[in-house]
């Protein structure tokens, strides 16, 4: 649990921090689609905004292309569950108005038998 909630701290710095940078933007509908690049060219992390608001499904990646963590925002707040990936464990964090409300380790092949 304890390595869940540190994976989940270095996640949410790192998603700050990625989103200093200039993206690459797209209109989608009522959305515009952020893309933000590693210096190596890879895909950091990618999602929407909708009236200047984190809105939609993000991802994050590492800089070898590995997905870090998958979550939802609903105008600017992280809301349901997102799963925080490393090499070694899954950690879901459900959040509610913003704020965890839980974290659960899951097993790799757990969150493939849930889709």
């Amino acid at each position: 649990m304890k390595k869940c909630v540190i994976l989940v701290a270095m996640m949410f710095s790192g998603i700050l921090v990625a989103q200093e940078g200039k993206p690459e933007l797209e209109a989608v509908g009522n959305k515009v689609k952020a893309t933000y690049y590693y210096d190596n060219g890879r895909v950091q992390q990618e999602g929407f905004y909708k009236d200047g608001k984190l809105d939609g499904a993000w991802v994050s990646y590492d800089e070898k292309g590995n997905k870090l963590a998958v979550g939802e925002y609903t105008n600017g707040m992280k809301t349901g569950k997102w799963i925080f990936f490393n090499a070694n464990n899954l950690c879901e964090v459900a959040f509610e108005n913003s704020q965890v409300a839980s974290v659960k380790n899951l097993q790799k092949n757990a969150l493939a038998n849930r889709n």
